[in-house]
């Protein structure tokens, strides 16, 4: 409404227009959150420092959110917020959308994966959090950090249910709408074959055969080897076209253009140091 117009109003009828108008952005930008990944990220992280790069992965989870992707795997350099993305609020985002989603979330150490819980759980209490998605519940009797279990609102029946596990670790009776593996390997394990040839072994005895018909899974890592879980994958996939097929997203730290994959945050002289301190070698190759 035109500011001539709002002058001529009553007082008590030109408060009631504000009050509206405010609650109708409101739920706009309630509405919004609900359905835009980058945008919920936005509303729960204010010093959030987007790059071109957060907008390919929020694009990636948003279809996985509606059903339209099941298989993505996104290589990253480290400190590029792949983690905070990937098992922090994107879980968050997901039970928020569907209270009755089970999820099953490893990295490669259980404690890390533990950690990753307690930050979703303790981000899914906060008022910020409810403001956007009130219908869920984390029931009171299960919220152990690695071990929670979440009701809708509107339906107690419907329940779900969240478990964080290290790579290695057991899953027998569990299933999964979904299944998050960040970081499979870790540092040690990058010249090590037996431990590339553990974690591929463990991931297609166990993991992979939890998932619920149509579930989905995604895969966060730094690229550490040929044999390492992606290129173990990757080879299944071009081997055989009935085999999973995965869409892959890579990010180097520094793309072909010379530019750095996150200016925002990361200038080129900086990458380019930690280029030079690695010598070119093999980590700065993988990380």
């Amino acid at each position: 409404m035109k500011k001539e117009l709002l002058d001529q109003l009553p007082e008590d009828v030109l408060k009631e227009h504000l009050e509206l108008t405010e609650r109708l952005a409101e739920i706009e930008r309630v509405e919004t959150c609900q359905n835009e990944f980058i945008t919920f990220v936005k509303s729960q992280w204010p010093q959030f420092i987007a790059g071109a790069h957060h907008a390919k992965m929020a694009d990636a989870f948003d279809r996985i959110a509606r059903g339209k992707i099941k298989r993505l795997i996104i290589n990253m350099p480290p400190r590029h917020t792949k983690s905070e993305f990937a098992s922090h609020y994107f879980p968050a985002y997901l039970v928020g959308r569907n209270p009755s989603l089970k999820i099953l979330q490893a990295t490669h150490t259980a404690d890390l994966a533990v950690k990753f819980g307690r930050k979703i759980r303790d981000l899914m209490l906060t008022e910020d959090f409810q403001k956007i998605f009130p219908d869920v519940l984390i029931n009171p009797d299960s919220k152990a950090a690695g071990k929670w279990e979440t009701q809708d609102k509107r339906d107690p029946k419907r329940k779900g249910e969240y478990y964080a596990a290290g790579v290695g670790g057991a899953l027998a009776g569990r299933g999964a709408d979904l299944f998050i593996i960040d970081d499979p390997h870790s540092e040690q394990d990058a010249l090590n074959p037996k431990s590339m040839e553990d974690t591929y072994e463990w991931y297609t005895s166990g993991p992979r055969q939890r998932l619920q018909p149509g579930g989905a899974i995604v895969i966060v890592m730094t690229r550490w080897n040929v044999n390492d879980l992606t290129g173990r994958l990757l080879k299944d996939m071009a081997r055989d076209p009935k085999a999973d097929q995965w869409e892959l997203i890579e990010l180097p730290a520094i793309l072909p253009s010379g530019d750095p994959l996150w200016p925002e945050y990361w200038s080129k002289e900086e990458l380019e140091s930690v280029q030079a301190t690695l010598r070119g070698g093999p980590k700065w190759h993988a990380q």
